[in-house]
């Protein structure tokens, strides 16, 4: 039987860093029945300097076997009030995932799986990954809360969104919600700091609800 990988780049939220320095993440909702996922059903939310960063560790641990798939550019115009811009970039984060997740060789790589089904920052995924913590890269993704598995009509009822400058990161959305929307809600997108490398995923406490 033909295994099934959905992934969804959605949802836009800013973060901000402090008073001057703001970025926008994204929920990345997987759905799958393949063996090569031990969670079916997940959901985490990553900037997109932490794309960034999985395309050149997946093409490094590779051993440039294959091409990778392009990222959307980094535009030094990107604002956090420009739906347009951030719609497109939530279209090629998507379109990324989706091409990376139909290499088996990718698939069996471990900081991907990491990226997409656990909190830890991007520092902690390498260690993990090399085995220098002590918690296994199963238990990593298995401690990891879950949660609720949201359908499009779940978040157009719960839409808050909000825009960020070239930094990124944001969680679950709809890839072309009201993004007007966004400016509106930014005060209440940013009121939580996203402690991605924090005492919080040590303890595995995955409070944005990764799978």
């Amino acid at each position: 039987m033909q295994q099934v990988i959905h992934s969804w780049v959605r949802d836009p939220r800013i973060r901000k860093n402090d008073f001057w320095h703001a970025y926008i993440d994204y929920e990345i909702c997987l759905h799958t029945d393949s063996v090569y996922f031990t969670k079916k059903t997940s959901s985490v939310r990553r900037r997109y300097s932490e794309f960034v960063w999985l395309r050149q560790k997946l093409q490094a641990n590779s051993l440039l076997m294959i091409q990778l798939p392009e990222l959307p550019p980094k535009n030094p115009f990107f604002s956090l009030n420009n739906a347009q811009q951030i719609t497109e970039r939530m279209k090629g984060l998507q379109k990324f995932l989706e091409q990376i997740l139909q290499s088996p060789l990718l698939l069996s790589d471990s900081c991907l799986h990491l990226f997409l089904q656990s909190e830890l920052s991007v520092s902690k995924i390498e260690a993990c990954a090399a085995g220098r913590t002590h918690y296994s890269v199963a238990q990593a993704v298995q401690r990891c809360g879950l949660r609720r598995f949201h359908s499009e009509e779940d978040l157009q009822k719960q839409r808050s969104m909000c825009c960020d400058s070239d930094s990124d990161s944001s969680e679950c959305r709809d890839p072309e919600p009201q993004m007007k929307d966004l400016a509106i809600n930014k005060a209440e997108s940013t009121a939580s700091l996203d402690l991605l490398g924090t005492s919080q995923e040590e303890s595995f406490s995955c409070s944005s609800g990764s799978t």
